[in-house]
């Protein structure tokens, strides 16, 4: 349990000593390293999940200054701490298979999950509009953030987010569409590789509509 505590210690120390000064990351308060009272009397076991939770929160918080010192440098490129997963769904409810496989994957990285809707002006039917609404609804239910962009290029708009929030991994969801809709979709797939940073990029196939 010890060793455990030290570890942990070594690694709260390294982010809010040496690591954070270089980025100018306020130093941890007494709460965020003092572990040790809280492990006496609640065995390993307790000691290990309280662990996991606090490594969790450091690596928040890293995250969350390290995204703030970026924007004020203009850094572009992709620095996260924790990795950030963003699902781009459509109104189709057959999206909801894309938001379930990334929410999967948010849980085995530990990552932040975002869900991005992109209004281009050409889903305002009420039916729509009905199925959208249920989406957001079983993405919020899996914890996504859920954002609604605004934008006539799906892909441009979710290039920017993207870049914006240092997203390392995007799923993109897709129908087995022939012939003109398969070729709208892969140019649009094209574009956005062409204007987004460096991201891992995972294609989600579902039913159509």
């Amino acid at each position: 349990m010890y060793v455990y505590y030290n570890t942990l210690c070594f690694i709260i120390n390294k982010f809010f000593t040496h690591e954070s000064n270089n980025l100018g990351i306020k130093k941890a308060g007494p709460r965020a390293v003092n572990f040790l009272e809280l492990f006496e009397g609640g065995g390993l076991a307790r000691a290990a999940g309280f662990g996991e939770l606090a490594l969790r929160q450091v690596a928040e918080h890293v995250d969350r200054s390290l995204e703030s010192y970026m924007a004020a440098k203009e850094i572009q490129e992709n620095w996260p701490v924790r990795e950030r997963l963003a699902v781009c769904i459509s109104a189709n409810p057959g999206a909801q298979y894309s938001i379930a496989r990334g929410a999967r994957m948010a849980r085995r990285l530990d990552a932040e999950l975002y869900v991005m809707y992109v209004d281009a002006g050409r889903d305002g039917s009420e039916g729509k509009e009905k199925s959208l609404a249920a989406n957001f609804r079983f993405a919020e239910d899996l914890g996504a953030k859920v954002v609604r962009l605004v934008g006539r290029s799906v892909a441009n708009a979710a290039a920017k987010f993207v870049r914006e929030k240092h997203i390392t991994q995007v799923i993109f969801g897709r129908t087995a569409a022939r012939g003109l809709r398969r070729f709208l979709y892969l140019t649009s797939l094209h574009r956005f590789l062409d204007d987004a940073p460096t991201v891992d990029v995972h294609i989600v196939t579902h039913e159509g509509e």
